[in-house]
């Protein structure tokens, strides 16, 4: 066989992984578009639904009747459409997820596509056990921090008035912007839904040999300053709900300890019971390492 038919017969499987690929991902794409036309057409109920910790918090403080604004012609549509893709990415993704697998999976041997499939399951549904805690926890906190906080302020103002009885100074209400109270919501959303996937992310690098048992608890430390430096970063800028995210995001650290150790304890189960592990080069290495301690204490 020459030199050319070698290179045609490598060329031939590589044009047709391809072709899936290109498959796979204008059949992702086509369902995230029907996925956004489909959130775009319920776009306002779902905008109601979003607003619905500050629409809350707003009528405990005493307003009756919530109003939210828009300053722009364009911006009511806009924020429709960031509604609708994110809305169409959720709503696809178990058909993208679909595809990834079916894409991903003839290259799989049996005991990989074991492993790898529970996590393809597991991620959606922390994604939306971390969305459904932000929506319901985290931005009714962060609304009553905010709103609470402008609330007492004018509270304290009223009580300054001047000798005729009139208060003086300016009156500081809330007037609200679509966009802008949306922006906290999706972040929140997303920040939380992104945190929830920290146990997968780790039991992954466990299962892929990346990360150990030993490794997440010796830099326990570094991963308590992490934590703490994003949930600075990605909470509004107040006490409640930066505790909140790294209370969470910490308590997930430490279940993906104990997935590692799962993990770990699985693998070496199975090198026992194939031959690949040597219980007897264990204990001479701890044999080893006792004698060496001995010895340190002699000196």
């Amino acid at each position: 066989m020459s030199a050319t038919e070698d290179i045609d017969d490598s060329a031939a499987p590589l044009i047709e992984h391809l072709a899936e690929l290109r498959t796979r991902l204008i059949r992702s794409v086509l369902a995230f578009l029907v996925g956004m036309i489909i959130c775009f057409a319920f776009g306002s109920a779902i905008l109601d639904f979003l607003l619905v910790p500050i629409e809350n918090t707003m009528r405990n403080l005493g307003n009756p009747n919530p109003v939210m604004q828009y300053t722009a012609p364009q911006e009511y549509f806009f924020t429709l459409i960031r509604i609708s893709m994110v809305g169409g990415l959720a709503i696809s993704f178990p058909v993208i997820a679909n595809q990834l697998w079916r894409f991903v999976a003839p290259g799989l041997y049996k005991n990989e596509k074991s492993a790898f499939l529970p996590f393809l399951i597991a991620s959606p549904v922390l994604f939306l056990m971390g969305a459904a805690f932000a929506h319901y926890v985290v931005v009714p906190l962060a609304m009553q921090f905010f709103l609470g906080f402008s609330d007492a302020a004018s509270y304290l103002a009223a009580l300054v008035v001047d000798g005729d009885g009139r208060k003086s100074g300016i009156d500081i209400v809330f007037n609200g912007k679509v966009n802008e109270s949306l922006d906290i919501t999706l972040k929140m959303i997303v920040a939380f839904g992104l945190c929830f996937q920290l146990p997968v992310l780790l039991t992954l690098m466990g299962k892929a040999g990346l990360v150990s048992t030993e490794g997440l608890r010796n830099v326990r430390k570094y991963a308590v300053v992490g934590i703490l430096l994003l949930a600075a970063l990605v909470t509004p800028p107040d006490v409640v709900t930066q505790l909140i995210l790294f209370v969470v995001v910490y308590g997930l650290y430490e279940v993906s300890i104990f997935l590692v150790s799962r993990v770990e304890a699985k693998r070496e189960a199975r090198l026992r019971a194939e031959g690949f592990y040597d219980d007897e080069d264990d204990l001479l290495a701890e044999f080893d390492d006792e004698e060496v301690d001995d010895e340190d204490d002699l000196k």
